[in-house]
C-alpha cells in the first residue's frame, strides 16, 4: 500500500510539472569567486553545524542502530552539493552587506538559487575540500559537539578561520535581494530529485526548465498530452470516491479494502506506464539536443 501511495503522488506530481517549466527563462547563476574570501569562515562555521545536525538526525531516525562511518561521510560528501537534499540549508541564506563586512543571515525560507547562492555553494566545496573523509572519521571516532567539530574543520583542517577576513572593497556590487521560492516549485524540485533511480525512471535527473522544455517539445505530441491530463483528472476523483467509500461503509471491510488495493493497483499500472514512456520520450529528447548542440560546436 505504501508503494501504491508514493506512485501515486509521482504521477500527480508529474502531471503538474510540464506547465511549470514552461515558465521565462531565467540566466544561469554563477559564483561570485571575488566574494569567497569575505564569507569563507562563516560558512565553514554553517558548515559545521549542519554537519553535527544532519548527523544527529539521522542517528534520530535510525535509532535504536548506530549510524555508520559510511552514512557521515555520505553526509559530507553530500553538504555542500546543491543537487542534494543534504545542501538545501544553503538556499536559506542571504548575503548581507554590513558596514565593512559581509553578513550570512539565515531565511525562514528557501529562496531562489542566484550568484549568492552559488557563491555559498563553492565556498563550503572549497572548506571541505578534500577533507570529506577526515571529518566524517573524526565526528565518527570522537562524537565532537559543535564547537569542538568548528575548530577542527575551520582552523585544522580548511584554516578559513585563523585569520579575519578582509573588508569587502567600497565598490563592491550588491548581491540579489533574497526572493523566497514559491512553494510549488520547491515541492516539485524535491519531488524530482527523490524520483532519481526509481523504477520507470531510469538514469532521472534534476534538469533545468529550459531542458524540460526541450524535452517536452522534441518528444512529445500534443494529442497525448490532452488524452494524459484527461486521465490524470479522472484518477484522483475515482480513487478519492473509492477511499470515501471505505470510510462511510462499516461491512466487510477487508473485502472491500482487498478490491480497492486491487482496483487501485491497476490504475497505477496504466498511470506508471504512461509516466515510463513520457520519462522516456523526454530522455531521447534531452539526448537529441544535447547532440545536435555538440554537433553545433563542432
Amino acid at each position: 500500500m505504501k508503494q501504491i501511495l508514493v506512485l501515486l503522488v509521482s504521477v500527480l506530481l508529474l502531471s503538474t510539472w510540464v506547465p511549470v517549466s514552461l515558465c521565462a527563462k531565467k540566466p544561469v547563476a554563477v559564483a561570485r569567486k571575488e566574494d569567497i574570501p569575505y564569507i569563507k569562515c562563516q560558512v565553514c562555521e554553517k558548515l559545521a553545524s549542519q554537519l553535527y545536525q544532519q548527523v544527529q538526525t539521522k542517528q534520530a531516525q535510525i535509532s535504536p542502530k548506530k549510524i555508520s562511518e559510511y552514512q557521515i561521510i555520505e553526509i559530507a560528501e553530500n553538504v555542500c552539493n546543491l543537487k542534494k537534499e543534504e545542501a538545501d540549508w544553503i538556499l536559506k541564506i542571504d548575503i548581507v552587506e554590513q558596514g565593512n563586512k559581509l553578513e550570512l543571515i539565515e531565511q525562514d525560507a528557501e529562496g531562489i538559487c542566484n550568484s549568492e547562492c552559488k557563491t555559498i555553494e563553492r565556498a563550503c566545496q572549497e572548506v571541505m575540500g578534500y577533507s570529506d573523509t577526515d571529518v566524517a572519521e573524526y565526528i565518527y571516532t570522537s562524537k565532537p559537539d559543535i564547537e569542538s567539530l568548528a575548530n577542527y574543520l575551520c582552523k585544522d583542517l580548511a584554516k578559513a578561520c585563523n585569520s579575519k577576513p578582509p573588508p569587502p572593497p567600497k565598490d563592491r556590487t550588491p548581491g540579489e535581494p533574497f526572493v523566497p521560492k514559491p512553494t510549488k516549485e520547491a515541492e516539485m524540485e524535491k519531488m524530482l530529485r527523490s524520483m532519481e533511480g526509481m523504477p520507470g525512471a531510469p538514469s532521472m535527473k534534476m534538469y533545468s526548465r529550459e531542458e524540460l522544455m526541450n524535452m517536452k517539445n522534441l518528444g512529445e505530441d500534443a494529442d497525448d498530452e490532452n488524452d494524459d491530463d484527461d486521465d490524470d483528472e479522472e484518477f484522483p476523483s475515482n480513487l478519492g470516491k473509492l477511499l470515501r467509500d471505505k470510510e462511510s461503509r462499516k461491512g466487510d471491510w477487508k473485502q472491500r479494502i482487498s478490491k480497492g488495493i486491487k482496483n487501485a493497483s491497476e490504475s497505477l499500472k496504466k498511470h506508471a506506464t504512461k509516466v515510463s514512456n513520457r520519462v522516456q520520450r523526454w530522455w531521447r529528447g534531452i539526448n537529441a539536443a544535447r547532440s545536435k548542440a555538440s554537433k553545433a560546436e563542432l
